[in-house]
């Protein structure tokens, strides 16, 4: 039973050294050729390198793809200084990568033991990322930084490598950024994403398709077929039916479009909800085509409720169902068997997946029709690896419960509100719990909602937190986004005062212990909160 115990007195089994000694970040989950599962792990116990680990399909065995520590070779990309995209899992069972000491393009077999081989030349000063295998001219295509220069800035372009040789061949020039080169089906057409200072890619870029000849070579101009002014384009995507899908936010929100023969696109059911976030990394890939052009499966972004879903879109029926999984976050998607429509087939979904419960983990469905999809639920996925070990009582656990509440100018804005929770302790009669307000970073990220032991250790001790998703925070539609523009420290400022101050309204927290937080953009924003507030 629950003992009453005042703030300070509350005892947690989640200790700081908990929190830094037992936490793997996992990312980019593949689906190899021959059914084996990869994924990248950022170990901090090898100085935070990153590591491309393999699940065998034949016997279920992890190991590490990636040479060992001391061999040097760290799987990671720094085109656009961010980086993400930094690797390929390929249908001709090799993997490339780049890797971060040298930024040279290597590849190696899928197979214990196997050696990387370089293919780009060491000192070229090119750096790569976002690979697509063009597998009939024995090519790699992918975005290239030159930083063949010292003082001026980098030049940005869509390349192929030469498989054989190494040679690079510049196929898309003239903008200042690029990202999401995908090639058709049939080797005919490659599309990507383009644009120019002062944007970001969330502000206003061009979705461009260009014809190839045979050789590979871009014949006539490219033509930008979506996107523009005030509209962001992300994840263009050959669907298994050869037509072009991509997300765009031209409504207001980033929704799946579908190019037609005609050249106008068609909205694929259409929604305030975001099927995109904003690419800050290469590699993003929230969304897969199923069932020969039938079906969409995707992560979307509800902005009512705290984290993210699955969702199967039916599209001859314009509908989504959404699908039953246990998890509240989800990274790229990888799926085998897109085709798959009746049973007697298979369709394999991978991805890493976490809730405020459960941590970060690569987790595997596999279903044989898309009916099945549809009626999975949490219990047949499985957890191929964790990011942690742990294993806390959820009487410790605090879940967070999305909160929207009034802002300056008579708007709204969104919180993910956790309360104090501890199972050995509750506050005595009259005493309310101090709050911490955490701002996250970006600042056009987002407050996540996977299993994170830094809160948990103040939630279980007594504390509430306000995980503030401010004004220019994603996942509630360009408007919302665009509310920081110009207004950077004072939207955020504003948003993060009047969340602590509903909060205590509500009778929720003590309105006289309020403490805040934040790193990187976030660090601003509190720094800005308690000098002018």
């Amino acid at each position: 039973m629950a003992k009453d115990a005042p703030l300070g007195e509350w005892v947690s089994p989640i200790t700081s050294k908990l929190i830094v000694s037992k936490v793997t970040r996992l990312g980019s989950a593949s689906l190899a050729q021959d059914g084996s599962v990869c994924w990248m792990e950022m170990r901090p116990t090898e100085a935070g390198r990153s590591v491309m680990v393999q699940r065998l399909a034949s016997d279920g065995k992890v190991q590490d793809v990636t040479p060992p520590v001391d061999t040097g070779f760290n799987v990671r990309s720094r085109v656009h200084e961010y980086g993400g995209g930094e690797h390929l899992v390929a249908a001709n069972g090799k993997v490339y990568f780049s890797n971060f000491q040298d930024q040279v393009v290597y590849f190696q077999d899928l197979q214990p033991g196997s050696k990387p081989t370089a293919l780009t030349m060491a000192d070229s000063k090119l750096r790569f990322a976002n690979y697509a295998l063009d597998a009939t001219r024995n090519r790699l295509i992918a975005v290239c930084e030159d930083h063949l220069q010292d003082h001026r800035e980098a030049i940005n372009t869509i390349a192929a490598i030469d498989l054989n040789s190494g040679a690079v061949t510049h196929l898309a020039t003239g903008h200042d950024f690029f990202s999401f080169p995908v090639l058709s089906l049939d080797g005919s057409k490659l599309a990507y994403v383009a644009w120019d200072h002062p944007n970001m890619p969330w502000d206003d870029t061009c979705l461009f398709l260009a014809d190839l000849d045979t050789d590979g070579r871009v014949k006539g101009e490219p033509r930008c077929v979506a996107g523009g002014k005030d509209t962001s384009v992300q994840q263009p995507l050959w669907g298994p039916d050869g037509q072009l899908y991509y997300v765009s936010d031209k409504t207001g929100w980033w929704n799946l479009y579908k190019l037609e023969q005609s050249g106008e696109s068609t909205a694929v059911m259409p929604m305030a909800a975001e099927f995109g976030s904003p690419p800050w990394l290469f590699g993003m890939h929230s969304y897969e085509v199923l069932a020969g052009g039938a079906a969409v499966l995707a992560v979307l972004d509800d902005p009512k409720v705290a984290g993210s879903g699955l969702g199967l879109i039916n599209i001859a029926s314009n509908t989504l169902q959404r699908l039953d999984t246990g998890y509240t976050s989800f990274g790229k998607l990888a799926v085998s068997g897109r085709g798959v429509q009746e049973e007697g087939g298979e369709l394999t979904l991978v991805t890493t997946a976490g809730s405020a419960n459960k941590p970060s983990a690569v987790v595997q469905l596999k279903v044989s029709s898309i009916q099945q999809l549809a009626s999975s639920k949490p219990s047949d996925w499985q957890v191929l690896k964790s990011s942690s070990d742990l294993d806390l009582d959820a009487g410790y656990l605090s879940e967070p419960q999305s909160i929207e509440f009034p802002t300056e100018g008579g708007l709204t804005a969104y919180m993910n509100y956790y309360p104090p929770r501890n199972k050995d302790h509750k506050f005595p009669a009259g005493e309310k719990p101090a709050l911490l307000v955490k701002i996250h970073g970006g600042p056009t990220s987002a407050a996540s909602t996977v299993l994170n032991l830094s809160y948990q250790f103040w939630t279980s001790r007594g504390y509430a937190i306000a995980d503030v998703n401010y004004g220019g925070s994603t996942g509630f539609g360009r408007e919302y986004r665009n509310r920081l523009r110009g207004n950077w420290g004072v939207v955020d400022v504003n948003d993060c005062c009047q969340a602590a101050r509903y909060l205590a309204d509500q009778g929720l927290v003590d309105g006289k212990r309020l403490c805040i937080d934040g790193g990187s953009a976030g660090g601003y924003t509190t720094l800005a909160c308690l000098a002018f507030r």
